[in-house]
């Protein structure tokens, strides 16, 4: 085991350049946000889908395009409307009268990265648009299937603090995204440096630094990380906690607990954690760090919950503390 091991962090050095020439890209075009472009990489690296939470002008779009920029891959946005229909967002079957045939027009949804822009301010039947885009990586448009493109990676962005004119996302619709991450509004010297970056124009150049070629072959060393079968217990005991809590506290909080691609999404996450930590095995600290991202949009509270204003975030920090630790 521990020659596996040497021999597994000896090829995460011969590829952990890729990931530095990124954290680097990444700094030149966006200040502070360190925390947040890691869980970026975390959900590209598995194959996973981000929702960003956080209030207008904190980088979330500016994010998106730098990321996309760096690893030379396409990237459409659609900026969610509550006008828009589903054909919008896939595409549709249109009639050609010149030929007397039906084609196919593409919609933005046939891209690599997808950064959904405002999603809850469009209704159900639009969110649920990109249900099987996410799942599948394919859509249906009349009565074909088309495949979408390698990669293919959705990040949606929604303000928490507007209410009218939005409609809440669906469990089914925030199930399909690995992550749910808040994103801070940055520090009081990180602000500064903002304003002397973009104080006088609009954007700063941003060059590819890697391909999806490359970037590939880290994806596939970040699935080799090794877990030991005592840790997938305790992943499981986390998820598990959140269903059938053995704390009447906690079980009077929780309405509905996480589903099973919770845990898949621990796994393959911690996994990734530890690859940017350069390990070649997951430990405890890098499940805990991802649980609150994967956790915090599965959990239904109770109203108890929200009237005593305990956040689902209060619930997992709950959660930890109860599950033994291996």
């Amino acid at each position: 085991m521990r020659e596996d091991l040497k021999l597994m962090e000896e090829e995460i050095s011969l590829h952990f350049n890729g990931i530095d020439l990124l954290n680097t890209g990444f700094a030149k075009a966006v200040i502070g946000q360190k925390d947040v472009f890691r869980k970026l990489l975390i959900c590209l690296l598995t194959d996973g889908h981000m929702l960003l939470e956080g209030v207008p002008g904190i980088a979330k779009t500016l994010m998106a395009h730098t990321f996309a920029r760096l690893i030379s891959v396409d990237m459409k946005r659609i900026q969610f409307t509550p006008d828009l229909i589903p054909g919008d967002i896939i595409g549709t079957v249109i009639f050609n009268p010149q030929t007397q045939e039906f084609y196919h027009r593409e919609g933005p949804v046939f891209t690599n990265i997808l950064l959904a822009d405002e999603i809850n301010r469009a209704p159900a039947k639009v969110q649920s648009a990109l249900l099987e885009a996410m799942q599948e990586r394919q859509v249906t448009i009349g009565e074909k299937t088309y495949k979408l493109q390698e990669p293919f990676f959705v990040i949606a962005t929604q303000n928490p603090i507007e209410q009218e004119g939005t409609y809440p996302l669906p469990e089914a619709q925030l199930d399909r995204f690995m992550f749910k991450t808040i994103v801070p509004y940055p520090a009081f010297e990180e602000e500064k440096e903002i304003l002397s970056m973009y104080g006088t124009v609009n954007s700063v150049p941003v060059e590819s630094v890697t391909d999806y070629i490359k970037f590939k072959a880290l994806k596939d060393v970040a699935g080799k990380i090794f877990i030991d079968p005592k840790l997938k217990d305790y992943l499981l005991g986390i998820v598990s906690a959140s269903r059938d809590p053995e704390s009447k506290d906690t079980a009077d909080l929780i309405r509905l607990g996480a589903s099973p691609r919770a845990s898949l999404y621990l796994l393959r996450a911690a996994k990734a954690n530890a690859f940017l930590e350069k390990r070649a095995f997951v430990i405890p600290e890098d499940i805990q760090k991802v649980s609150f991202d994967i956790l915090r949009h599965r959990l239904i509270i109770s109203f108890n919950a929200v009237s005593e204003g305990i956040t689902s975030d209060d619930i997992i920090k709950m959660i930890l503390k109860k599950v033994r630790v291996p």
